[in-house]
């Protein structure tokens, strides 16, 4: 394999981000820019040129500044293969509880914060850095700050008692996992076989006895059970992965490297196959290695001048054998040549695939004894069909080797390792709030792995900050204020309990009806005046107040009434209601809202609604003045009071006006018509407001109906602090 520089193209490629996203653009139009852009044609060699020259202006900042030309060859890998993001089928069979990442069984199920579910075993090895479903960042799985994983509690359960058989295969799982991570290569591989034999189907067993023999540097071996894992899932991105890890520890970094593209063309966002793409082309295009690449006498050979750069753009037939250099003859043998820092020049992916002679030795009955292999051996073991573009070999218990053509499919194949659930099985206790003992509605699962109604969750962070049943402290989930809903316990109750949840939804539907009618049970909030126009900006902190907030922006309304509180009846008989304009949450839940003056009502009946007060209500509008000269009289009355009242604001002190203008914003202009509107002009309201009355004396005000009684109650108190103002 070689590589030969490319000059930068005239139209200058983007530059290579630190975190291969282009300049912060959004996923689809990120990718929509490759596609336009970067792929088509001879474009591909102007980001690799651009990456080489970004290189090489000066001291690396780290692989990632390759992120965009590994998102380029891994889009261009896809496109060229017919694949579609969408059409990606992932890895496994599906079934009612399945991981959004490795698309197998949901073992030790964990629902990070956007909702999904994943299986333990994808989050601990931090396999992806987004979501699979919607591209959110996942949580990291270990090191300094990171959360712990905590299993799903509900989730767990339900698995448990529907599938025990894959639970303790998910068990086994994760104590070779355990095994792997300690080094302890043999005792996996000795636990793995032990497993295998018992359940040879299990196709992870096989990817783990993998790791093991790949960890005694036993790749022949290895190199074996991935095969087969592929011929079983062509589609697992994992797989592929694991096999080019194989291939690049065994000394084959070409071949590793196109293995790794085929996994990022099946799944875009698998970290650590992007990573090592990544560590790969940072040292074949890093300028000291380039240097020494160019000084070697492969590179002056007219064979390889004469080859053009085509990483990524030609794709055999076969889903795991990229060509990097197609023109390279089947005859050629050339022995390999490791070169320091950059990709081993190797003889072809077609020479290394056209041997045939698979070993006979029986898949499920290696032994760790076999003898390690020097690096001459790893060359001449490899030489063996390392893709399935013509053939698989299946390795069956007694030992047999038996060849098939690609599409066919084994009976076992056929048979769902988990499908359908027993009727019997289902049972809608499992799927109650263990807070309201309904049928979940909106379900959300806090870090802490428990599960709850999110109605009855933000009900309980109301009063304390921590898990209603571990007590563990939620103040950072509270904080974020995202409660997504867990969509696999929301998709299985609509599947297996739909007509429960109808009802569900039904007796939901009848509460936000209720809470929305706004003659009837209206919520109260007792604290202050309110007037109509006027703002009225109000802190948050009783737990019945934020619940009442809640509530009226949930279902709509986004309004509740004000009253002053009453010693006898617990609050006045008259208020005014407020539309919420903005809500800001505090991390600790309290909350600051911008309301805004309604309309003004009397109070018919009293009631009591989950702590917080409510009433029924009737509406005031002024009484209209239909005779023409009682509505001259009225107007200028009406216009001698709005002098007056602008004369007694003009003459207050600058520290009091200034005050007054933060608060409560300027005094409303002199309107036309002085009967438009049901409450009357603005400014009465908002002067009603800024002066300094007994809240008894206002409240008398709010109550009156006609606009001449009001305006002769405004002269009153305008009268009266003007001559305090002139003493």
């Amino acid at each position: 394999m070689a590589f030969s520089p490319v000059a930068v193209g005239s139209e200058a490629a983007p530059e290579p981000g630190g975190s291969g996203r282009l300049g912060g653009e959004a996923d689809g139009e990120r990718e929509l820019l490759l596609r336009e852009r970067l792929v088509p044609g001879n474009r591909l060699k102007e980001v690799v040129g651009s990456s080489l020259a970004s290189l090489c202006l000066g001291p690396l900042a780290g692989p990632q500044r390759l992120g965009t030309l590994v998102d380029c060859l891994a889009l261009n890998h896809r496109l060229r293969q017919g694949r579609d993001r969408a059409a990606e089928g992932g890895g496994a069979a599906g079934g009612p509880l399945r991981c959004c990442g490795c698309r197998r069984f949901l073992g030790e199920p964990v629902t990070v914060p956007c909702g999904h579910s994943y299986c333990r075993r994808c989050l601990r090895r931090e396999l992806r850095a987004r979501c699979r479903r919607c591209r959110d960042w996942l949580p990291p799985a270990g090191g300094t700050g990171a959360a712990p994983l905590r299993t799903s509690v509900v989730l767990n359960q339900l698995a448990e008692k529907w599938f025990p058989g894959e639970c303790e295969r998910a068990r086994t799982g994760g104590r070779l996992e355990e095994l792997l991570a300690q080094g302890r290569f043999r005792e996996a591989l000795s636990a793995a076989g032990q497993a295998l034999r018992a359940d040879s189907g299990d196709l992870m067993l096989r990817i783990y006895r993998a790791e093991s023999y790949a960890g005694l540097h036993e790749y022949k071996t290895a190199i074996e059970d991935l095969n087969f894992v592929i011929s079983k899932m062509p589609n697992w991105p994992e797989v592929y992965f694991r096999k080019g890890k194989v291939l690049h520890d065994s000394g084959f970094v070409g071949d590793a490297l196109q293995l790794f593209l085929q996994c990022l063309a099946l799944d875009e966002d698998f970290l650590p196959a992007k990573l090592e793409v990544e560590r790969t082309l940072c040292d074949v295009l890093s300028p000291e290695n380039l240097g020494e690449c160019l000084k070697e006498s492969a590179w002056s050979s007219p064979h390889v001048r004469n080859k053009p750069f085509i990483l990524g753009s030609e794709v055999t037939e076969s889903s795991c054998n990229l060509q990097l250099c197609p023109e390279q003859s089947l005859g050629e043998s050339a022995i390999l040549q490791p070169v320091s820092g950059s990709l081993n020049r190797a003889q072809s992916a077609h020479a290394l695939n056209s041997t045939k002679d698979l070993a006979k030795e029986d898949g499920l009955k290696r032994v760790s004894s076999e003898p390690l292999l020097s690096g001459q051996e790893k060359g001449a073991l490899l030489k063996r069909k390392l893709s399935f573009s013509e053939q698989d070999t299946v390795v069956h218990e007694d030992g047999r080797n038996k060849h098939k053509k690609q599409g066919e499919n084994t009976k076992r194949d056929t048979i769902l390792a988990y499908g359908t659930i027993p009727g019997n099985l289902i049972d809608v206790s499992d799927f109650e709030c263990s807070l309201c003992m309904r049928l979940f509605f909106e379900p959300v699962t806090t870090p802490c792995g428990h599960t709850f109604c999110k109605g009855c969750l933000e009900r309980c962070l109301d009063h304390a900050p921590q898990c209603p049943l571990c007590k563990e402290s939620l103040k950072e989930y509270l904080a974020s204020r995202r409660y997504s809903i867990t969509e696999l316990l929301e998709e299985l109750i609509m599947k297996y309990l739909s007509d429960e949840l109808h009802e569900r939804k039904r007796m939901h539907a009848e509460e936000t009806a209720e809470h929305s009618n706004l003659t009837k049970n209206v919520p109260m909030f007792v604290c202050t005046m309110a007037y109509p126009t006027v703002p009225c900006p109000l802190h948050v902190f009783e737990p019945r107040y934020r619940l009442m907030i809640r509530r009226s922006m949930e279902t709509g309304t986004k309004q509740f009434g004000m009253c002053i509180s009453d010693s006898q009846n617990g609050f006045a008989d008259y208020g005014c209601m407020l539309q919420i304009r903005n809500v800001h949450f505090l991390p600790d839940g309290r909350s600051v809202v911008d309301t805004v003056g309604g309309k003004r009502f009397r109070v018919l009946r009293r009631g009591m609604k989950d702590g917080y007060c409510t009433a029924d209500i009737e509406y005031l509008e002024d009484v209209k003045v239909a005779d023409e000269e009682e509505l001259k009289k009225l107007r200028e009355l009406h216009n001698f009071v709005y002098n007056q009242a602008c004369s007694w604001f003009q003459n207050l002190r600058n520290k009091f006006r200034t005050q007054i203008l933060q608060h409560f914003g300027p005094m409303p202009d002199r309107e036309e018509n002085i009967q438009a509107m049901p409450n009357g002009p603005a400014w009465c309201w908002w002067l009603l407001a800024v002066l300094p009355v007994d809240p008894r004396y206002q409240l008398s005000v709010l109550s009156m109906m006609s606009l001449k009684d009001r305006l002769i109650k405004i002269q009153h108190i305008l009268t009266y602090f003007s001559r305090d103002q002139s003493k």
